[in-house]
């Protein structure tokens, strides 16, 4: 975790009405940060895009980040992945430019897209809605999976108890790539965070597409945080079939998934969720007879 985490010292203000805290209300202290730096992103030797995020994965999320553009969507398609020089104003290598060699026959996205994008959104420098309904090459509607209900219900846990950078600054997003065994139970392939949920998806995509896994049948993605539109989209375009989230989503994500023929569910803490779209693949335990 060292480029993901900071030290930084702080003034901790304790406020409780304690005897400690009335004699000593601000505390030296040294807090744990999550790191946000740029990540300029190149086609080859021409700059396409820069995304706030937490250093580390970064090639899975370029990879990603590729995939949820519909620029590629099978591993041959990207030739190489290569860190560009670039120095801090102590001559350090910051690794804030990767260059991707995509194969001569894909064909480039036009420059209709703005070059920043922030952490917290990643399609807001997008011309229309209409740019970003773009068209799969796989179909998470013909995927057969189904989830035991109390199986989906306990992920939000699981994920929890596997994010290390969380634990140790509370301040980033996570996304689990959960796969369904036989008997109901689940292995976790990948998770990945960011202080981007986005970035924290498009990194997990991007360890899919270089481990040849796409498309992800038979699986299912768990988010720390909401589910909007872009979620959606980057796990319709990976073919992932279910999505969950802890908290809410937007109306759009709920559209899209009916669209994609993808189940989706929030809310999903503790014993309770929602299912918004494609409730046909969540199964649950017979009633007990009255």
């Amino acid at each position: 975790m060292a480029r993901m985490t900071q030290r930084r010292k702080i003034h901790k203000f304790v406020l409780d009405g304690s005897p400690q805290s009335l004699e000593f209300p601000v505390r030296h202290r040294e807090d744990v940060l999550a790191v946000e730096e740029p990540l300029e992103i190149r086609l080859g030797s021409l700059p396409f895009t820069v995304t706030m995020r937490t250093p580390g994965d970064d090639f899975d999320l370029v990879a990603g980040f590729l995939v949820s553009e519909g620029i590629i969507w099978a591993p041959e398609q990207l030739v190489s992945l290569r860190f560009c020089a670039g120095e801090d104003e102590n001559g350090v290598q910051t690794f804030n430019v990767v260059e991707a060699q995509l194969r001569p026959d894909v064909v480039l996205p036009d420059r209709g897209r703005n070059i920043f994008t922030s952490s917290s959104c990643g399609i807001c420098g997008t011309d229309s809605i209409d740019a970003v309904r773009k068209s799969s090459h796989f179909s998470p509607a013909a995927d057969p999976l189904t989830v035991p209900v109390e199986t989906l219900s306990g992920l939000p846990d699981q994920l929890r108890a596997a994010q290390a950078v969380f634990e140790a600054t509370g301040g980033v997003h996570a996304a689990g790539l959960f796969r369904i065994t036989d008997d109901g139970g689940t292995e976790l392939l990948c998770l990945r965070e960011d202080v981007g949920r986005h970035n924290a998806v498009d990194k997990v995509v991007g360890w899919a597409l270089r481990e040849r896994l796409l498309p992800l049948a038979g699986t299912v993605l768990q988010v720390s945080g909401r589910a909007s539109f872009e979620l959606v989209q980057k796990a319709a375009l990976a073919g992932i079939p279910v999505l969950a989230a802890v908290s809410a989503p937007s109306s759009l994500a709920v559209e899209l998934a009916e669209a994609s023929g993808m189940t989706l569910a929030g809310f999903s803490r503790g014993n309770r969720l929602n299912v918004y779209a494609g409730q046909h693949r969540i199964t649950a335990p017979a009633p007990v007879p009255g």
